[in-house]
């Protein structure tokens, strides 16, 4: 059989893996920073619903621009941010991993270049090599915090058609304040000018305000977000993004025709009329997460500050072989390659008991 050593793979490919989290079949799967909570049954009932009226037109393309979808998604960002934002403003897609690549295909590309403060993010790298982009790391503090001084002068360096910010950070949890993303933006239109992305991905379990209304009067920033987390929607695969209609009227030029399906749309739409019991869960993982990180702290574990559905914690001689000693105790953690940290998403309490146990048992049997 053909290896893909052997394929007339791009330069840029070779000798990289695909993203991805190992899929174990263990008691307690903590490592993917999914919604631990299925949707109630009011709201299946009304996916149901929604997805047999749909079913009646699949004959029929979906409706290309998603109007009904995007009219709903600007009320939810209006509703919970106090920030107005018009369907105009506002763009979707299959999970924000689309969104990301839409906007690289149209802001980046070859003989391009965007940048990011890692750890981050990988989809960000991964993506902007998909699409011929350049990818540049920029640089982080200690505490994993962007330090706004050397990150401003990483852009006036490399003068980058493309900034990511994510706040939440994945995978360390830290959010980034206010007047961080206001002077990259600065910096990011002195140098060239060029888009900024600011990835809000975990957004509604911050104790911070969104970052969305520094949109207004910032034609080049953008802001990204997902159903997968505080909607527990990760099997449905939505993501979308809120900017200057002009942006979103940009990344229409590399949207492939009829990219939501009508399954995908009905099902969203069903999603938004069930806001207020999604996010009474998110309010729970809040409290789960804090636990977490009070717990950890107590056991003697080194903890990230996290504004996630997810906590950082190490640190161990060897991440990896305390991976691998936690899923022996049937609990399955995230090892991102952070040197010497692992990190675990916030599940339901029985689950993060679980956890806590396991992560005494193993401390106890090898200190370091």
């Amino acid at each position: 059989m053909t290896g893909i050593e052997s394929l007339p793979v791009r330069d840029e490919l070779r000798g990289k893996t695909p993203y991805g989290a190992p899929q174990l079949d263990v008691p307690v799967r903590l490592n993917t920073n999914e919604n631990p909570y299925p949707l109630p049954e009011e709201l299946v009932r009304r996916i149901a619903e929604r997805v047999t009226e749909a079913a009646r037109t699949l004959n029929r393309y979906p409706d290309r621009d998603a109007l009904a979808l995007r009219e709903a998604l600007a009320g939810y960002l209006t509703r919970t941010t106090g920030f107005s934002v018009s369907p105009a403003q506002v763009w979707a897609a299959n999970g924000s991993n689309e969104v990301i690549q839409q906007l690289l295909q149209t802001f980046g590309g070859p003989g391009r270049t965007a940048i990011g403060f890692e750890p981050s993010y990988s989809m960000h790298g991964l993506i902007s090599r998909g699409t011929g982009t350049g990818w540049l790391s920029g640089p982080r503090r200690e505490d994993f915090t962007v330090d706004t001084r050397a990150a401003a002068e990483a852009i006036a360096e490399h003068r980058p058609e493309v900034v990511f910010v994510c706040s939440p950070n994945n995978p360390t949890g830290t959010a980034v304040d206010r007047e961080t993303v206001v002077a990259l933006y600065e910096a990011a239109q002195a140098a060239r000018p060029s888009m900024v992305v600011v990835d809000e991905a975990y957004g509604e379990f911050s104790h911070r305000p969104s970052l969305l209304p520094l949109i207004e009067g910032r034609p080049n920033l953008v802001v990204t977000r997902t159903m997968s987390k505080a909607f527990g929607a990760a099997g449905l695969r939505l993501g979308y993004l809120a900017a200057d209609p002009a942006v979103v009227d940009a990344v229409q030029l590399v949207r492939l025709p009829y990219h939501l399906s009508a399954v995908t749309q009905a099902t969203a739409l069903a999603a938004l009329e069930h806001t207020g019991t999604l996010l009474g869960y998110v309010e729970r993982l809040k409290g789960e997460r804090d636990r977490l990180v009070r717990e950890l702290r107590a056991i003697g574990c080194e903890v990230t500050e996290s504004d996630a559905n997810f906590v950082q914690f190490g640190r161990f001689e060897d991440a990896h072989a305390t991976w691998q000693a936690l899923l022996e105790h049937g609990v399955l953690v995230r090892d991102n390659g952070v040197p010497g940290r692992l990190r675990v998403t916030a599940g339901t309490p029985e689950e993060n008991d679980a956890f806590l146990d396991a992560v005494r048992a193993v401390t106890k049997e090898n200190p370091r």
